[in-house]
């Protein structure tokens, strides 16, 4: 058997309905979330008029097209976002507003299932015939907004407006019908979304079909007539299979290697496996950031060549933060290794977080690791696509605390919380955990199992990339490091488990100082400290004394840790000296700009003769 097929798990999800979360990190985001950013975000759909598009597309209201061509999809991603919330608590006044919207939704679609408001009211003539307008992009976020709401409460109509919708995509498109490229992926994983919820398998075969018209010449449209972007720009310069490196904009290529990796979820054929390898070493271990920002340009929103990560004009979009976690989840879904679970962590406190006010209702689309004071989130942007993408990450967290192998349970996050989970090859047979800790600003995790019956079954805790040491005990003893297997960053325990048994997991977590690789020229000189999953920064409001890159620290200073429960939504800061003495405060990068205006620095000048591991 090869190595590669070998690694093809093909682990099993667990979905956010069935992880409570209540701990005092995660829980009152989501209700901020559920109180403040939903309404928020709806009612900018309204006052924007993008909810009225389909009013008016659908002959219910008078006016022409309001705003930009994809903007039909920031209301199916705020529907998406509901339907989460509605999941975890259910709201008649917000269902019943988000009824009336889809009213109107399935107004707009024509008879022959077709559905993109900017074309039906502007230029019916010229639908299919730039593949750079976000038709199809569109669509893919109205599926995920369909398949989520009748998740959420058992309707039908925004399901079967999809279902037409993805049904007039396949009767155009198709082996021996018309080409398409879509020049914004994400209708490629939505279609296999809407294959899970429909058992319908035409609609993974025609996401396969999209992915491999990539490469062959058949794009068509403005990105492709752009001489500085072309092919590259939207992933249409090789085949699929032959992906070597991330190139072009951020956020279209996480959408679609997460589409790959769906695709092979769904099949289980090792269709796509080198390549993800491959690409995913070229993103992760060449163009990454050490907050999980990726897509250090402006100018195409995404990658130039490897090690070009400057801070300050850092473009680190929101959406491609979120997307990197999309794609990390399937990766550990179908190869079992901890290092995805690593990237998805990283990017729930730090890249995705970020993009967030802690109030609630203003937001990042650019997220730098430095800024001399005039960096702000806002409160919505023309292009919304990261406020809108924010409303259905965070409520789903929860689905990537834990996994379901052949064999037993993965636990990938550490959330104070329960899960309930089936045990594969157990019939109806489910496994209760509840977590007790203080993550992120903690590192002792307490499990207690509750097989539904005694069961033997095995378990695997993630060891985080981050932590040097651990410690393990079942019922009070200690198991040593040499007794527990550790197999691609988990710790293995295979045992039979009795209802109420109780496991501590203890991962050291001190103040981490981290250099770049050598070769990223914007942080020669300098060092950040990382506690935990948790990169931390220094903000002018704290550090009054000290000017932008005025200070130095040295690489092995000693820091003191303050839990503040009333400090920015309760942190742990750390507190040094600098060089020359003056104190030097830093907090956790996804806080900044949450209060008085001023400079901010992840990356801090090294002091003179110090020392360290070069991670």
């Amino acid at each position: 058997m090869t190595e590669t097929k070998q690694e093809l798990r093909r682990w099993q999800s667990v979905p956010f309905t069935k992880v409570k979360i209540e701990d005092d990190f995660w829980r009152p985001r989501l209700e901020v979330l559920r109180q403040v950013t939903l309404p928020a975000c709806l009612d900018q759909c309204e006052r924007t008029g993008r909810i009225a598009n389909f009013a008016k597309a659908g002959g219910l209201m008078d006016g022409g097209f309001e705003g930009i061509y994809f903007n039909d999809s920031d209301v199916y991603k705020v529907l998406e976002g509901s339907a989460y919330s509605l999941r975890i608590k259910r709201d008649p006044n917000l269902e019943q507003d988000l009824d009336r919207i889809i009213e109107w939704i399935e107004a707009a679609q024509e008879d022959d299932g077709y559905l993109c408001t900017y074309f039906t009211l502007e230029a019916p003539e010229r639908k299919w015939t730039d593949m750079e307008k976000h038709e199809m992009y569109n669509g893919g976020h109205l599926i995920e907004a369909a398949v989520a709401y009748y998740e959420a409460t058992g309707k039908r109509k925004l399901l079967d407006v999809a279902c037409r919708l993805a049904d007039h995509y396949d009767r155009l498109f198709g082996p021996g019908k018309r080409h398409w490229v879509e020049g914004h992926e994400e209708i490629e994983l939505a279609l296999v979304k809407l294959y899970l919820a429909t058992g319908e398998e035409r609609y993974w075969k025609l996401s396969l079909w999209l992915l491999e018209e990539r490469g062959h010449g058949n794009g068509v449209g403005e990105i492709w007539n752009k001489e500085e972007w072309g092919p590259p720009y939207c992933q249409d310069d090789v085949p699929v299979k032959q992906i070597e490196k991330v190139t072009g904009h951020a956020v279209r290529a996480m959408y679609l290697y997460t589409a790959m990796a769906d695709v092979m979820l769904a099949s289980g054929q090792p269709s796509y496996v080198e390549a993800l390898h491959r690409v995913w070493s070229s993103t992760v271990g060449r163009n990454m950031y050490i907050t999980g920002g990726i897509g250090p340009s402006r100018h195409n929103e995404g990658f130039t060549h490897d090690f070009d990560l400057p801070n300050d004009t850092a473009y680190c979009e929101t959406c491609a933060a979120i997307a990197m976690a999309f794609w990390n989840h399937r990766m550990n879904l179908l190869f079992g290794d901890a290092k995805y679970a690593d990237v998805v962590e990283r990017e729930m406190y730090n890249g995705a977080l970020a993009g967030i006010s802690l109030s609630g209702d203003k937001f990042f689309y650019v997220n730098p690791l430095a800024s001399h004071g005039d960096h702000h989130r806002t409160e919505w942007y023309d292009t919304s696509c990261c406020p809108t993408n924010l409303v259905r990450f965070l409520p789903s967290v929860g689905q990537y605390a834990y996994a379901v192998t052949e064999k037993g349970i993965v636990v990938n996050q550490y959330v104070n919380g329960e899960g309930e989970l089936p045990l594969r090859g157990s019939g109806e047979a489910s496994v209760r955990i509840h977590q007790r800790t203080n993550y992120p600003w903690n590192g002792r995790i307490e499990l207690e199992i509750h097989p539904e019956i005694a069961d033997e079954f095995s378990l695997r805790l993630r060891i985080p990339g981050w932590c040097r040491n651990y410690r393990l005990s079942v019922g009070g003893v200690e198991i040593g490091q040499d007794e527990a297997l550790t197999r691609q960053g988990y710790v293995v325990l295979s045992r039979k488990w009795e209802p109420g048994q109780i496991l501590v997991l203890e991962l050291d977590m001190p103040v981490e100082t981290v250099r770049s690789r050598p070769e990223v020229e914007a942080n020669r000189g300098h060092i950040c400290f990382q506690r935990g999953p948790i990169v931390y920064c220094a903000e002018a409001v704290d550090n009054a004394a000290l000017a932008y890159e005025s200070f130095a620290v040295a690489a092995d200073q000693s820091f003191y840790l303050h839990h503040q429960r009333e400090f920015l939504g309760g942190v742990t800061t750390l507190s040094c000296r600098e060089e020359n003495g003056n104190p030097i405060t830093l907090i956790p990068y996804y806080a900044w700009d949450n209060r008085e205006p001023g400079y901010m620095q992840v990356w801090i000048p090294e002091a003179e003769n110090s020392t360290l591991y070069t991670r």
